[in-house]
């Protein structure tokens, strides 16, 4: 049976993939921070555990739950959008934006790609075109847009020190979608963004260099 890990299920994008790798018969890990929330992924089916990503005991208690799984899919998911303005930055927003959206993956990719090596499956984190230097075409959401290409950079980084060992690596931008970060006018809903994913992901070559890619497969530049 093939395995799916999901770092943040909790909700959106994340809690969807876990639905639908579900429904297909795959054996899914899902985590989330809130108790309540990892009762709910457990009533799903899933092996669900609890995780904070900004805590680095409990970052390094998932690695040592998770030792010895062999993951044909890992998606780390977790994120957040940070102020809604692009003033002054506090110094607050820019550690909350920053230990979640780049420290964590700092952490947990190196953790969880030997796994995704042993089986030679896909490593994915949810970036954003936002993150994107070279397609870039307004300042707005500088702090989210800067950690997002961090967060890239990271991945960069995790393909190629694991990449020739067997992950293929990848970053992805779920689309405009319809959850708490994307509002309601978003144009997609979670279940067409996470089955595009799941698509992509499923179609994707084996690379030992990091690529990045829109929900649908098509390609976007670093």
């Amino acid at each position: 049976m093939a395995t799916a890990l999901i770092i943040g299920a909790s909700r959106g994008i994340g809690l969807e993939l876990a639905r639908q790798y579900l429904a297909d018969g795959w054996r899914v890990i899902a985590t989330a921070r809130k108790p309540e929330d990892v009762d709910a992924l457990a009533e799903l089916g899933a092996e669900a555990h609890g995780l904070d990503v900004t805590n680095v005991e409990a970052v390094a208690g998932l690695g040592w739950k998770l030792d010895g799984e062999e993951l044909n899919v890992a998606i780390l998911n977790a994120g957040v959008y940070g102020p809604r303005h692009d003033g002054f930055p506090l110094q607050s927003d820019f550690d909350m934006v920053m230990h979640t959206n780049v420290l964590a993956a700092m952490r947990l990719l190196p953790i969880i790609a030997p796994m995704v090596c042993a089986v030679r499956g896909k490593l994915g984190v949810l970036s954003s075109k936002m993150g994107s230097l070279s397609e870039r075409g307004n300042p707005s959401g500088s702090l989210y847009r800067a950690s997002k290409a961090a967060l890239n950079s990271v991945l960069i980084d995790t393909a190629l020190s694991f990449g020739k060992q067997g992950a293929t690596c990848v970053a992805l931008h779920p689309g405009w979608v319809r959850t708490n970060m994307g509002g309601g006018e978003a144009d997609l809903s979670v279940e067409e963004s996470a089955a595009g994913i799941r698509a992509t992901l499923a179609a994707l070559p084996a690379s030992d260099r990091a690529v990045y890619r829109n929900y649908d497969g098509t390609s976007i530049g670093w």
